[in-house]
């Protein structure tokens, strides 16, 4: 299994980052304009979230776990992506380190699925610091 970990600093408060990752179906507030037309099934754990993406193509992920105290929610890709990845399984944390910083942990492990192992860590590490960038900005921080 291959691995990518990213570990960013947010100038917010944990629970204000928190706040705005916790909803999983809210996702396209801060990921950016890749994401389009979001939808969801069902609610809490189980729940499915797809997101058309730009070229007509499509991702879906599953709410795997949710732990409200500890700020943590883990997801997996479960159908064919345009990500070349399978097996995925992501967990976002959100860390408090000071009254108005945190530390976003975003990481996954998965086995390539069409590309180099390099290759799909490099695209991964890219989506997680994008996201970030997303977080931050959607928080103007």
């Amino acid at each position: 299994m291959a691995k990518v970990e990213v570990s960013e600093t947010v100038a917010a408060p944990a629970a204000k980052v928190w706040a705005l990752v916790r909803d999983f179906g809210g996702i396209g507030k801060w990921a950016g304009p890749m994401l389009q037309n979001l939808e969801v099934e069902g609610s809490g754990i189980g729940a499915v979230r797809r997101a058309a993406l730009p070229g007509g193509r499509s991702l879906a992920e599953r709410l795997e776990a949710f732990d409200e105290p500890g700020r943590s929610l883990s997801y997996s890709i479960i159908e064919k992506s345009p990500i070349p990845v399978k097996s995925y399984l992501s967990k976002m944390r959100i860390v408090e380190t000071g009254p108005n910083a945190c530390r976003v942990d975003w990481s996954s492990t998965f086995e390539p699925d069409g590309a180099s192992e390099e290759q799909a860590q490099t695209l991964i590490r890219g989506v997680y610091n994008g996201g970030i960038a997303g977080i931050r900005k959607a928080l103007g921080v």
